[in-house]
C-alpha cells in the first residue's frame, strides 16, 4: 500500500493535471481494494493517467468499468494484470476515457469489451468495408438484433477510438472507417428490415449514401445522408416493389435512427431525395433520372457530387451513380448555374446562428463548408473536361485539384492541413459525449481537454486558440484566392510556382462565376496584373478579391470595367492602391459600388479622386447645409468668368453626388436621408449659381455694376418637398422685389436676366452633370413670365389662382436668395395653401376630377400600371395626392401638417389622429420602396426610370440596391405589387370615399 499512498498525495496529483486531488486519491483507493492480488493504482498507470486530455475524467471512467467488472463476476484480476503488464492497452485505454465521456459510460455498461482494446492486433489492423460489414452482419442473428447491432457498433468505435487517440491516425483515415461503420450498419439495418417484412423479398433496394458518408469522410457523430432507389424484380410489377421497398427503407430509418436501451446509431436522413421531404421516399431508377433532367437545382448536382452505393443491390447502386454522373458533370453549363452557386453560398451564410459564429467550426467565417465548397465548386467547373478531378472526399479531391494544375502546390497543402486539423478538432469535440455539434466551447475545462486531446501539453487553452485562429483565417483567405489568384497566373507574368489555367479553364471559371464575356474580363485582368511594376504587384494582390466582389453583383462584367477605367486614371497615384491595399473596407466598398450600376460610376470616372473618401465611412455621411453652401460659394468667387465660376461649382456638387451614391450604395443612410440631402446639394447649387449670375449681368454695360432688386428660387415639387431623387429635375419659380426707388420694369428686366444666366450656366455641356431647371410651375405655366415681382405673385393668386395651383404651392419651400424676400414669399403662400376656412366641396371634388384624368391619360404608353413607381396604383402620386387633400382640408387646424414633406405631413395626420397607424405606415412602405426604386433605376442606368425594369440584369440590380440578396427578383417584384396593392386600397378610403 505505500505506492498507493504516494499516489494519493495530494500535491504531487496537482502537478501530474488532475483537477480535483482529493476525490482522485479516493478513486485510486477504490480501485486498489477491487483486487488484493494485482493492485491497479500503480505508478504506471498514474503516468498513463497523467498524459490523458482529462485525468481526472480518466480515471473517474477506468473506477467505474473496474467496479463494473467486479459488480458482473467478471475476472477482475484478469482486467488488472493486463493494466499493470501491458503498456500499448493501459494506453489505449486512459486515453479512451481521458477523451470520451461517452465511451467511458459505454465500458461501465459493457466492460467486458475491454478485451478489444487489448487486442495485440488492433494497432495492424486497418479493417476493410468487407470486414466491418461482417462483424455488424452478426448483430442480425441476435435474440434482438436492434440492439445487438447498437452494441456491435459501439464495440467497433470504441476500436477505432483507441487507434485514433492513441497512434494518431490521419483524420480522414478515421474517417474512412467511420462511413464503413455507417455503411456496415445501413447493410444490417436493412437484413433486419428484411426479416421484419418477408414479404419484401419482390424488390431490388439500394441504399446510397450522400454527403459525409458518401464522399468517406464521416464524422464521430452525424447524420447519415441517404437516397433510396428501388426496382421491382424481373417479372414482378412496379407499384408493389415500390411499396414494399418504401417499407422497407423506412424501416431501416427506424432501426439506425431510434432510441433503444442501448441508445442510438445517428439519425438517417433522406431530405435530399428529390422532392425533399415532400418527395417519394423511395423512387426507381428512371424516376430519379427524370427528375434531375427536368426539375434539380444545382445544389441537388452538387450534392450527388458524394453519391455512393454503400447498401442493399450495389448493382442497382453502381448503375444510379453512373447514370446521374452525366448530370453531375454538366451542371455547370445549366442556366442558372451562377445564380445557384450564390444561393448556395448564401446558405452556408444564413444557416450559422448569430451567437455562435464565432465558434463554429463548420459553418462560421474559415470554417469547413468554406473548404468544401471551394473544392465542389472548382470540381463542378474543371470536372466537366477534366475527369482527373472528380473524387466525392474533398481531401483527394483538393489533392486531384492541386495534381491537375487548379489549385496551387504551396495552396493545396496549407488548406489540407487546415482542413484536417478543423476536422480534428471536431471528432475531439463529438467524440467526448458523442453527440452532433460543430461548436468549439467556451467552457475553461472543456478547451483544456480538447487542446491536451490534440497534443497541447504545455498551455493547452492558448495554443488550441491560436492554432485554430491560424488555420480558420489560411482557410478565409485561400477560400477566395482558389477562385480568382490563377487567373491572374493564366494571364499575368507571375514568377513562382503559381497555379496556371489554360485561357480556356480561366473562361470557363469566370463563366461559372457570373461573368458575361470572359475573353474581355481576361484581357482587363492582364491589363490590370500584367508586368513587374509596383502597380502591377498591388493589383495581383488586389484582383482575387475584387474579383470576389464582383461576381456577387448582377453584373460583374461591368465592376471590373470601371475598375480598369479608374485605376488607368490613377494606377500612377501613389495614395489610390496604398488606400486599396491596406485599407480592407474601402476596397470592398468600390467594388460593390462599380458593379451596382452607371450612375456612381459615371461621376467617378469624372473624378476619380473621389475614391478617397472611400477609406472612411465618416467621410461618406451627406455635408451638412451651411458646410456645402461655404464650399461652393468660395469655389465661384475664385473665378471671374462665369463659366469657370460655375464650373467650380459644378464639381462640387459632382463630387456631393457621389458622396450619397456611395453612401446610398453602402446602406449608410436611408431613403428619406437621401431625398434631404439631394435636397442640399441642390439649392447650395442654385444658390451659388444665383450669385454668379448676378454677378455676371449686373457687371455687363447695361446695369453697369448696379442689382436693383433682390432675387429668390423657390423650391417646388420633389425639391421643395426635400424629397429628390438622382434623377430628379429642380422644379422652381423666381421671384424679385426690386430695391426701394428701383424701377420696375429694369428691376425684372435684370431679374430675368440673371435666371435665364443662372439656367444657362448649369446646362452647358462638360464633364460634370448638368442641373435640369424646370420653372412650368410658375404662374401661367409657360405661357406666363419666367421671373415676377413678389406683388405680382400676390396678385395673381388673389385674383386668379387654382385649387390646383393651391395644392402645388403645398410643396413650395423658398430655399435660394435673400432671406427677408423667402420669408415674405412664404407668408404670401401659406394663407392660400393653409385657408383659414375649410375648403368648399367644389374644390374637394375638382382635386378628384384631375387625379382621375392623371391616372387615366399620364400613364406612358405601354407602361405597367402596377410597377409604375409614379403614376401606378399605389405608388407616389396616390400617396402624395392622399395627404395633399388632408393638409388642404386640415392644416388649418393641425399646424404639423403645415409642412412641404410628405411623410413628415402623413406622422402628423397620425398625431391629430385623421389616419390610423396602419394606413399610415401602409402608405409609408410603399411611399419608400417606390421612391428607392426611382433612385436604384438612376444608381443602376444612369437615366431616369418610373417603372420596375424589364431587363433581368438591371431588375436584378435594382433589387440588390434596395436589400434583396442576389436571385431573389422575383421575391421583390412580388413583394412591390403586394405593398402597392395594399397602398392603394388605404388611398381608395381616405383619398376617394368621404
Amino acid at each position: 500500500m505505500a505506492e498507493s499512498r504516494l499516489i494519493s498525495n495530494a500535491g504531487r496529483l496537482v502537478r501530474l493535471g488532475f483537477a480535483d486531488p482529493e476525490r482522485a486519491a479516493r478513486l485510486f483507493d477504490r480501485l486498489d481494494s477491487l483486487d488484493r492480488h494485482s493492485p491497479m493504482a500503480t505508478e504506471d498507470l498514474l503516468a498513463a493517467l497523467a498524459a490523458t486530455a482529462d485525468p481526472d475524467l480518466a480515471l473517474q471512467s477506468l473506477t467505474g468499468m473496474a467496479e463494473a467488472l467486479a459488480d458482473g463476476g467478471h475476472d477482475v484480476a484478469a482486467f488488472a494484470r493486463c493494466l499493470e503488464v501491458d503498456p500499448d492497452f493501459r494506453h489505449r485505454l486512459t486515453v479512451v476515457l481521458g477523451a470520451s465521456e461517452a465511451l467511458g459510460r459505454h465500458l461501465t455498461v459493457h466492460p467486458r469489451h475491454w478485451y478489444d482494446l487489448a487486442d495485440p492486433a488492433l494497432a495492424a489492423n486497418h479493417p476493410t468495408p468487407d470486414d466491418v460489414a461482417a462483424c455488424l452482419a452478426t448483430a442480425v442473428e441476435a435474440e434482438n438484433p436492434v440492439d445487438a447491432l447498437r452494441i456491435e457498433y459501439r464495440r467497433l468505435l470504441l476500436r477505432l477510438a483507441a487507434r485514433d487517440l492513441a497512434e494518431g491516425l490521419l483524420v480522414d483515415e478515421v474517417a474512412v472507417v467511420l462511413a464503413d461503420l455507417a455503411g456496415g450498419a445501413l447493410d444490417a439495418a436493412l437484413k433486419i428490415a428484411r426479416a421484419m417484412h418477408p414479404k419484401a423479398a419482390d424488390c431490388r433496394l439500394a441504399i446510397i449514401a450522400m454527403g459525409k458518408c458518401g464522399g468517406r469522410e464521416l464524422n464521430y457523430v452525424s447524420d447519415v445522408d441517404v437516397l433510396f432507389v428501388a426496382e421491382p424484380v424481373e417479372g414482378q410489377p412496379e407499384a408493389p416493389a415500390i411499396k414494399a421497398a418504401t417499407q422497407l427503407a423506412a424501416a431501416v430509418m427506424r432501426i439506425c435512427s431510434d432510441h433503444t436501451a442501448e441508445g442510438t446509431l445517428w439519425p438517417v436522413d433522406a431530405a435530399l431525395r428529390p422532392e425533399g421531404k415532400a418527395g417519394p421516399l423511395v423512387r426507381t431508377l428512371d424516376s430519379h433520372l427524370a427528375y434531375y433532367k427536368r426539375w434539380a437545382k444545382t445544389w441537388e448536382f452538387q450534392a450527388l457530387l458524394k453519391a455512393r452505393p454503400v447498401a442493399g443491390d450495389l448493382e442497382l447502386g453502381q448503375q444510379y451513380v453512373h447514370q446521374t454522373a452525366e448530370f453531375v458533370w454538366s451542371a455547370a453549363d445549366r442556366d442558372g448555374f451562377v445564380d445557384d452557386v450564390q444561393a448556395m453560398r448564401r446558405r452556408v451564410v444564413d444557416h450559422i446562428p448569430a451567437a455562435d459564429a464565432d465558434r463554429q467550426l463548420k459553418l462560421g467565417p474559415g470554417g469547413l463548408r468554406d473548404v468544401e465548397f471551394a473544392v465542389q465548386l472548382l470540381q463542378l467547373v474543371h470536372g466537366r473536361s477534366d475527369s482527373a478531378v472528380r473524387s466525392g472526399t474533398t481531401l483527394i479531391a483538393l489533392e486531384q485539384l492541386t495534381n491537375s494544375g487548379y489549385v496551387g502546390r504551396t495552396d493545396g497543402a496549407v488548406l489540407a492541413d487546415a482542413y484536417r486539423f478543423l476536422r480534428s478538432m471536431e471528432h475531439r469535440i463529438q467524440l467526448y459525449r458523442l453527440r452532433r455539434t460543430h461548436q468549439v466551447p467556451d467552457d475553461e475545462a472543456d478547451l483544456r481537454r480538447l487542446g491536451r486531446s490534440l497534443g497541447f501539453t504545455k498551455a493547452p487553452v492558448a495554443d488550441l486558440t491560436s492554432a485554430w485562429k491560424k488555420h480558420a483565417l489560411e482557410v478565409r483567405r485561400l477560400h477566395e484566392k482558389l477562385f480568382y489568384r490563377p487567373l491572374l497566373a493564366a494571364v499575368a507574368r507571375i514568377p513562382g510556382e503559381e497555379v496556371r489555367l489554360t485561357p480556356e479553364a480561366a473562361k470557363q471559371r469566370l463563366g461559372a462565376l457570373g461573368y458575361n464575356d470572359p475573353a474581355s474580363a481576361l484581357r482587363h485582368i492582364q491589363a490590370l496584373s500584367d508586368g513587374v511594376s509596383r502597380r502591377a504587384s498591388i493589383q495581383r494582390a488586389l484582383l482575387p478579391a475584387m474579383l470576389g466582389w464582383f461576381a456577387e453583383s448582377p453584373d460583374p462584367d461591368a465592376g471590373l470595367l470601371a475598375f480598369r477605367t479608374i485605376s488607368d486614371s490613377l494606377g500612377s497615384t501613389p495614395w489610390y492602391l496604398r488606400q486599396l491595399r491596406d485599407e480592407g473596407a474601402s476596397a470592398e466598398r468600390l467594388a460593390h459600388l462599380l458593379a451596382s450600376g452607371r450612375y456612381a460610376v459615371d461621376l467617378l470616372k469624372r473624378a476619380p479622386e473621389a475614391t478617397a473618401m472611400l477609406a472612411d465611412e465618416r467621410e461618406l455621411m451627406p455635408r451638412t447645409a451651411d458646410a456645402l453652401l461655404n464650399e461652393m460659394l468660395a469655389a465661384g468667387r475664385r473665378h471671374e468668368a462665369p463659366e469657370m465660376a460655375a464650373a467650380a461649382v459644378r464639381a462640387v456638387r459632382r463630387r456631393e453626388l457621389f458622396r450619397v451614391a456611395a453612401a446610398d450604395l453602402s446602406g449608410l443612410i436611408e431613403v428619406e436621408a437621401v431625398g434631404e440631402a439631394l435636397t442640399v446639394i441642390t439649392a447650395a447649387t442654385l444658390s451659388a449659381a444665383l450669385e454668379i449670375a448676378r454677378r455676371a449681368v449686373a457687371s455687363g454695360p447695361v446695369f453697369n455694376g448696379d442689382e436693383p432688386t433682390r432675387m429668390a428660387i423657390v423650391a417646388m415639387g420633389r425639391f421643395g418637398g426635400h424629397e429628390l431623387g438622382y434623377g430628379s429635375d429642380a422644379d422652381v419659380m423666381f421671384v424679385h422685389d426690386p430695391l426701394p426707388g428701383a424701377d420696375e420694369r429694369r428691376a425684372t428686366d435684370f431679374a430675368t436676366q440673371v435666371a435665364t444666366e443662372l439656367r444657362r450656366l448649369l446646362a452647358i455641356p462638360g464633364s460634370d452633370p448638368a442641373v435640369a431647371i424646370d420653372a412650368d410651375l410658375r404662374p401661367e405655366g409657360r405661357q406666363g413670365p419666367l421671373v415676377r415681382t413678389l406683388a405680382s405673385y400676390a396678385s395673381y393668386y388673389a385674383r386668379w389662382s387654382a385649387v390646383w395651383e393651391a395644392q402645388a404651392l403645398l410643396r413650395a419651400d423658398p430655399l435660394v436668395g435673400d432671406a427677408e424676400l423667402r420669408k415674405a414669399f412664404r407668408e404670401l403662400i401659406d394663407g392660400l395653401r393653409y385657408p383659414a376656412e375649410r375648403i368648399p366641396e367644389s374644390d374637394v371634388v375638382e382635386i378628384r376630377r384631375i387625379k382621375a384624368r392623371v391616372d387615366a391619360e399620364r400613364l406612358p404608353r405601354g407602361a405597367d400600371p402596377a410597377t409604375h413607381t409614379k403614376l401606378g396604383p399605389g405608388g407616389l402620386a396616390d400617396i402624395e395626392w392622399t395627404v395633399q387633400l388632408l393638409q388642404l382640408r386640415e392644416a388649418r387646424e393641425v399646424p404639423g401638417l403645415r409642412t412641404t414633406r410628405t411623410l413628415g405631413a402623413l406622422e402628423a395626420a397620425v398625431d391629430a389622429g385623421l389616419v390610423v397607424r396602419r394606413d399610415a405606415d401602409v402608405l409609408r412602405t410603399a411611399w419608400c420602396l417606390a421612391t428607392r426604386v426611382r433612385n436604384a433605376n438612376m444608381l443602376v442606368r444612369a437615366r431616369p426610370g418610373d417603372s420596375l425594369p424589364q431587363d433581368p440584369r438591371d431588375l436584378a440590380a435594382v433589387a440588390q440596391i434596395c436589400g434583396y440578396p442576389p436571385g431573389e427578383s422575383s421575391r421583390f417584384s412580388d413583394d412591390y405589387r403586394r405593398r402597392t396593392r395594399r397602398a392603394r386600397a388605404v388611398v381608395n378610403r381616405l383619398f376617394w370615399d368621404d
